[in-house]
Order: structure tokens, then C-alpha cells, then sequence
């Protein structure tokens, strides 16, 4: 049975390979609906495309004209129109939007039961425990897309949850791994979106750079699996073949590997609990590879990941600060406002004149977010 999907994001990394599903497997997914931000070159192609029913811009102007160009379909826009594309009816919503942009809209759907396959880390380091409260009072599902946390996923799939003692992540340690730190003191923005694994958008890589990105994930998993975070651990590895391994207390380790292609968790997520052949994709050849390489991670020379198992720790509101003070400072530096050590300086400063909230509602989250970018900002006065 063909199921129907609604996409935020569409025009971002993880939308365009979601497309890309939907397009190998036309008969098994439907486009419904779909965010696209300020690409309306993409909007449109993708109208053309996959005829959906709804589609959700950023500005009104880009609304009315795309709302004449194309008058069979329902045209929605800013944060409203985000809120009515995500509830729109479908058998999936599929929130890769970027930042805590997608918290209210995936709140909204998990309301209605729905299926959230969530790629937008960003919703849970703010809000997790809200997001996972809702999805248990309402019976939504939440499938992560993420590839570490499909790997996760995958490796708990039938086992016995108190059986599982430690999660492992992996990570690639981004473009600046084999730079120690005061060599980082006058990068490019350039230098910096140059990821040796990956192909992602600006800010994720950017974040995959500082660490920030691996910290948003412990904190995720943290979420997602209800581990304690003296039980997560990240393992640096650069060839990213082994997404991540959950280890188990009669000490077997279990691990997803495959090639470093975010088409593959995504389609998980689409089909669980199923799985679709990827004829044109990409096989592991573990002999081509030779060898992985693993290390530990130096929290020193990484510090903005020291500084997320911090906020985990403390919990609370300090994992929205945590998140909004990096996602406003990413945006300084790809601005060319601020230098790229500076990104961790301010999460940092942020983080130290928070008072905590222990367990703040979705207006208290929204409020300390909003607060938390005006005083980073700031910071630069």
C-alpha cells in the first residue's frame, strides 16, 4: 500500500534525498505536501514533479505567485502555513527542516497520532521531553532519519531494552579532525563547509566542524532512547562506514555499517517496519575498504561536545539555550560576522549566565530560545 507523506524542508539536503526515495519508489510513496523555505526554483520543480496538495513558503509574496502559477494546489505560508502543511493529512510527516523552526509544526502532527520520521535534531535537544510525552499521550511514532540514531534503532530492534547497556556513537570528526586547535584561529568559511564523509547543507556542516553536531546527538539519543548519558559515548571514526553500535550487557556489540548515504535511513524510516531493495545504490565492499580506524574522542581539542554532555546533563532549559545560541552564532560565522572558534565562546558564554529551568513548558522553551539569540547577538557589541 502506498503510503502518503508530508515533507518539511523540502529544498534542504535531507529533502532533496527524500525525494529521491519517493521518485525510486513511485509506486510505494506519494508526495502529499511539502515546506520549501525561499527555493522556489526547487518549489516549483517539485510541483511539477510530484503534483502534491499543499505546499508550505516562507514569504506571502512567494505564496500569491505560486499560488496563481499552480491554482490546483493549496498554497500556505511562514509559520502558520508550516503548522497547517505538517497537520495536512498524511500516512508520514517527515520534519527535516533545519533548527527549532520545527518544533511547533511537529507538535502539532504528534497530536493527531501521526508518524514523525524527524530528522530535525533540533526539535528534541529542545523540547524531548514534550516531544516524547505528546508521542506516548497521543500514540504517534517517532522514527529517527538520522543516521546515527538509525543505527541505534536498528541495533535495539527486537531486544530487550534493559539488556542494552551502552550506546555508542560514531562520528567522523568533520572537516577540521586532523587539525589541532590553534590552527583553527583564522579558517575559512570555505575550509570549513569542506566535509571529507558527507554531503550536507550549510549549517549541519558547519556543525559537524565545531563538534556541536555530534552534541546535539547525544543529547538525541539521550531523548529518543532513554539511555543515562554516562551510558552514551562517542567514538571517533573516520570513515563512517559503522553509523553507531549499542553494546549489551553480556558484552556484544551490535552495529549498523553501510556506506557513508543518507538515502538509506531515510527510506528505513519511510518503510519500517519494511524494507525496500536500493538496486542503483551504492554496496559496502569491506574488502575495497581494508581497514576502519577508531579513536577516542579528545574532549579538550573538541570542547563544544564536552559543553553538550554538559547541557544534557543539567537538562532542562539549558539544552534550548545550548541549541539556540549555536544556531545564531553558525549564522554569524557563515556571515562572516565572527571567527570560527568564536561559534563555541558564545554557546559557552550562554550557557554559563542561563538559570536554569528544570521542566519548562513548550511557551517557557519558546521564550528562553527567542532570548538566547538576542543575547548572543549582543555579545558582539
Amino acid at each position: 500500500m502506498s503510503k502518503s507523506i508530508i515533507l518539511l524542508g523540502a529544498t534542504g539536503s535531507i529533502g532533496v534525498q527524500t525525494a529521491d526515495i519517493i521518485r525510486e519508489h513511485e509506486n510505494d510513496f506519494s508526495l502529499k505536501g511539502f515546506s520549501a523555505g525561499k527555493n522556489m526554483e526547487v518549489t516549483r520543480k517539485f510541483i511539477r514533479e510530484f503534483h502534491p496538495e499543499i505546499v508550505c513558503v516562507q514569504s506571502e509574496q512567494d505564496a500569491i505567485e505560486i499560488g496563481k502559477e499552480f491554482p490546483e494546489v493549496s498554497v500556505v505560508h511562514g509559520d502558520q502555513g508550516l503548522i497547517e502543511t505538517a497537520t495536512y493529512d498524511a500516512d508520514i510527516l517527515v520534519n527535516a527542516v533545519i533548527g527549532s523552526v520545527g518544533l511547533k509544526p511537529t507538535l502539532e502532527a504528534i497530536k493527531l497520532g501521526r508518524t514523525v520520521a524527524i530528522a530535525n535534531k533540533e526539535t528534541l535537544v529542545t523540547a524531548g521531553h514534550l516531544v516524547m510525552q505528546s508521542a506516548k499521550e497521543y500514540g504517534a511514532a517517532i522514527l529517527p532519519v538520522d543516521s546515527e540514531h538509525s543505527a541505534l534503532f536498528q541495533a535495539l530492534n527486537g531486544e530487550k531494552r534493559e539488556q542494552a547497556s551502552r550506546l555508542i556513537l560514531t562520528a567522523s570528526g568533520g572537516s577540521f579532525r586532523d587539525s589541532a586547535r590553534a590552527d583553527l584561529k583564522d579558517v575559512t568559511v570555505k575550509e570549513a563547509l569542506n566535509h571529507p564523509n558527507w554531503s550536507m547543507g550549510a549549517k549541519i556542516t558547519i556543525d559537524s566542524a565545531t563538534m556541536v553536531n555530534k552534541g546535539l546527538e547525544v543529547i538525541e539519543a539521550h531523548v529518543l532512547f532513554d539511555f543515562d548519558y554516562k551510558d552514551i559515548e562517542v567514538l571517533l571514526h573516520r570513515e563512517s562506514i559503522i553509523h553507531s553500535m549499542v553494546e549489551f550487557h553480556d558484552t556484544s556489540v551490535m552495529a549498523q555499517l553501510g556506506t557513508p548515504d543518507m538515502r538509506v535511513p531515510i527510506q528505513y524510516a519511510l518503510t519500517y517496519p519494511d524494507r525496500l531493495p536500493r538496486p542503483e545504490a551504492k554496496r559496502l565492499n569491506l574488502a575495497e575498504i581494508g581497514k576502519l580506524h577508531f579513536q577516542e574522542m579528545d574532549y579538550e581539542r573538541f570542547h563544544a561536545l564536552k559543553m553538550a554532555f554538559e547541557a544534557g546533563k543539567t537538562g532542562g532549559t539549558m539544552t534550548t539555550v545550548l541549541n539556540a545560541a549555536n544556531e545564531q552564532a553558525v549564522a554569524m560565522f557563515l556571515n562572516e560576522e565572527i571567527k570560527f572558534l568564536q561559534i563555541e565562546e558564545l554557546i559557552e558564554r550562554a550557557m554559563h549566565n542561563h538559570k536554569v529551568v528544570s521542566k519548562p513548558d513548550l511557551e517557557t522553551i519558546l521564550h528562553v530560545d527567542a532570548e538566547t539569540r538576542k543575547t548572543v547577538k549582543n555579545m558582539l557589541k
